[in-house]
């Protein structure tokens, strides 16, 4: 972005009247130098029908601006999908896609198009051709995509929603790393006519907001559906395996959505689920994809239902653009283009087992979300990686974010990602997931809970700021003179300064690292696994955590589980403890 060649596409000249009565308005734009963050491509404005005259009701989303991912077709706009390449070989459309008009007949003005990532193959957010747009929630990292525009247009204020289109992640991931709503519906229930096509199979138009009513709002109208009484959620599962893949701590990622559910419905419609033995259980044909693939046999359910949901993806990618990229040959990123590549190399041999493992994973994960069953699980395993992360990162990244996004694009349910405050100043989010053809019971869910949660999250904000205040200094002390107790080798004195600190602030890693080390010297080597454990808990990257449980266990006989600590420290790292024994140090 911001090179003169990227233009608007367009005149300033008022066309009039386009289909149902929307006035299609266009604008000279220069694209360099814009205050947008970087959203936009393309302005122009799609404006509504006139209001209904009194005493007529006004149209549902009257007053509200949005803007489209350019994966849209409108009338008389070349669809971009993400590369110029696409751009410069594509005619203008020559309708408006469904799912735009419906929305602009509804009341909402539409001010342009928002860029994307290359042929809406990645979640990342990065355009070679047009840039990164600015995360306006963390703007030292990627927006996510593929929708990337989409979100940070309405992070940053610039529309009151937008559309986007989900295949693999393609809402819920940008939605989560900018720290907005975003709704991806049961397969089918949108139309995607008008919407150039990435995998059928998994293709849903979805969007974004701030406002949980404007979402919910919007999602009605997308959906088409009759009114019908509000249902209040019968059963809310937690994936606990699933939370157990994040690297963000329990506590601040699904802490406050437990809190709100038990505050509005009480403790007896929380439940729990392992999803990953729940998969392998009800999925038999993922043992014969095992089989299929090299390496198969390392891979968790999840990770083989998230292995069949990409070469699926690949198949049918490669049936839709196999003809324009091997006669266009487009300038592609280094990832699109090896995405890309991978596709064209899909053969169809193993379609029929992974169209199996769809069928399977579609009618168990519903039958484990019938009578009003929510699912509660995380958006993304950790929070969004650094601008300029190096490549494999970045692709590690993606897998470990698709064992988690496979689970609605394998069963074709509905999802709707949602803010639960921050980790190192950065947004996290967490997913509710409700059985295909339930949308609107899921927003309306949405809807009841969103001020509850982010109510409970601001309290344990208060509740910490308030601890921070009184309580860190007095913590931080007890820490120094147990350091200095453990310099003197009094490890009894060590052990009972880190257990004030403790009790002073209980969500310091390090104070539960430092006196795992203090019980090591002392040879209360299951005091210390506990302590490690309990670091792990509140850090999960805590490297001397891991190394220092791997150190107590091995003491205490459990070899195969010490191996995880002890695999990558040096031996230069020794050194004997107070009962004669050798520990490590970090």
């Amino acid at each position: 972005m911001g090179n003169d060649k990227f233009l608007a596409r367009s005149v300033g000249v008022l066309l009039g009247l386009g289909l149902a009565g929307i006035f299609i308005l266009r604008r000279a734009l220069r694209l360099t130098g814009r205050k947008d963050n970087g959203a936009f491509i393309e302005y122009f404005e799609l404006l509504p029908p006139p209001p209904p005259p009194p005493p007529s009701a006004p149209l549902p989303l009257s007053g509200l601006t949005f803007a489209i991912k350019d994966i849209f077709d409108v009338e008389g706009y070349v669809t971009g999908f993400g590369n110029p390449d696409w751009a410069s070989t594509h005619e203008p459309a020559t309708y408006t896609a469904p799912a735009v008009k419906v929305i602009v007949e509804a009341g909402a003005t539409c001010i342009g198009k928002l860029h994307m990532d290359e042929l809406a193959y990645s979640i990342i957010g990065d355009n070679k051709h047009y840039g990164t747009p600015v995360n306006p929630a963390a703007p030292n990292r990627v927006p996510g995509g593929s929708s990337s525009g989409s979100a940070v247009a309405v992070a940053a204020d610039l529309v009151d929603f937008s559309l986007g289109t989900d295949t693999a992640g393609s809402v819920r991931v940008p939605a989560a790393f900018c720290g907005i709503l975003g709704f991806r519906p049961s397969h089918g229930a949108v139309p995607v006519v008008g919407v150039t096509p990435m995998a059928q199979s998994f293709d849903t138009v979805g969007c974004f907001a701030k406002d949980p009513a404007i979402l919910r709002q919007v999602g009605h109208i997308l959906l088409q559906l009759p009114y019908v009484d509000v249902r209040q959620p019968r059963r809310f599962l937690i994936a606990d395996d699933c939370f157990k893949l994040s690297l963000i701590p329990n506590e601040q990622s699904v802490g406050a959505v437990v809190r709100s559910i038990q505050k509005l419905l009480g403790r007896q419609v929380l439940q729990h689920v392992n999803l990953g033995d729940f998969v392998a259980r009800t999925v038999p044909s993922l043992k014969d994809l095992q089989k299929e693939i090299n390496g198969g046999s390392d891979l968790g359910a999840l990770s083989l239902l998230r292995t069949a949901m990409q070469i699926l993806q690949r198949w049918e990618f490669k049936l839709n653009h196999e003809e324009w990229l091997t006669t266009a040959k487009p300038d592609l990123g280094s990832a699109t283009a090896a995405r890309a590549k991978a596709a064209l190399e899909t053969s169809s041999h193993l379609v029929p087992i992974l169209q199996r493992i769809k069928d399977e994973a579609r009618y168990a994960i519903n039958d484990l979300l019938k009578n009003d069953t929510i699912l509660v699980l995380p958006t993304i395993p950790d929070i969004p990686p650094k601008l300029n992360t190096k490549a494999d990162s970045l692709e590690e990244f993606r897998s470990r974010t698709m064992d988690l996004i496979c689970i609605a694009g394998m069963s074709g349910c509905c999802q709707v990602t949602m803010p639960v405050g921050e980790h190192d100043n950065v947004p996290m989010a967490v997913s509710l997931l409700a059985k295909q053809g339930s949308d609107r019971f899921l927003l309306d869910t949405l809807l009841a809970v969103y001020a509850t949660v982010q109510a409970e999250d601001k309290a344990v904000v208060d509740q910490h700021s308030n601890l921070s205040n009184s309580n860190a200094d007095a913590a931080e002390s007890a820490k120094e003179k147990g350091n200095a107790a453990f310099k003197q080798k009094d490890f009894k004195k060590a052990v009972s300064h880190y257990s004030d600190a403790i009790r002073m602030d209980a969500n310091n890693a390090t104070y539960y690292n430092n006196r795992a080390m203090a019980h090591l010297q002392l040879c209360n080597f299951p005091e210390a696994e506990s302590d490690c454990t309990q670091a792990l808990n509140l850090d999960k990257k805590s490297v001397k955590a891991y190394l220092r449980r791997g150190t107590a266990r091995e003491f205490l006989g459990f070899y195969k589980e010490a191996d995880e600590g002890h695999k990558r420290l040096p031996p230069a790292l020794a050194f004997p403890c107070a009962c004669g024994r050798v520990l490590s140090l970090v």
